[in-house]
């Protein structure tokens, strides 16, 4: 992260533009070494129905992204900004205009396939429809953010009919 500060003040003071990019590690998941991200901690709540749900049939997947509220992220950073700031008691705020990229894999094939990303509302909450073919796990990823932990969910669906 330092290094890629100092690269974007070197080039301004030379007066060229950086386009930084995040490398494949930095948009891994919890638990596939990004535990040492400093950031809010963050939580996703989804839920894929009807379950089972007949082949052919919209599948509604929905959920939640809320971060943390004694983190630093809604202490300090956003706060200041007037961006967002937690109510008195409340543990979980919101977070709206976050992108949530919806997967799927398959009981049969056993690989991931992107499906679409789709951004969270005013309230954190996100939905999308897509047609139900076959059984197997949907996963709802939010990829982290500046000061914002990722997060990502599953829920296994049952496709029922004819194949």
């Amino acid at each position: 992260m330092m290094r890629r500060l100092a690269a974007g003040l070197a080039a301004a003071a030379l007066g060229t533009a950086v386009l930084a990019t995040a490398s494949p590690a930095m948009a891994e998941p919890p638990g596939l070494g990004f535990d040492n991200y400093d950031g809010g901690s963050t939580r996703l709540s989804f839920d894929a129905g009807p379950e089972p749900i007949w082949k052919g049939r919209a599948l509604s997947l929905e959920g939640k992204l809320s971060v943390q509220c004694e983190e630093d992220y809604i202490d300090g950073f956003v706060s200041v900004h007037h961006a967002d700031y937690c109510k008195d008691q409340e543990r979980w705020h919101w977070l709206g205009g976050k992108r949530i990229t919806i997967l799927f894999r398959s009981d049969r094939t056993g690989t991931w396939e992107y499906v679409e990303s789709v951004r969270t509302n005013r309230g954190g909450y996100f939905s999308t429809q897509v047609p139900a073919y076959t059984s197997g796990t949907w996963r709802a990823v939010f990829e982290g953010a500046r000061h914002l932990q990722p997060a990502e969910a599953t829920d296994w669906v049952k496709v029922v009919g004819r194949h």
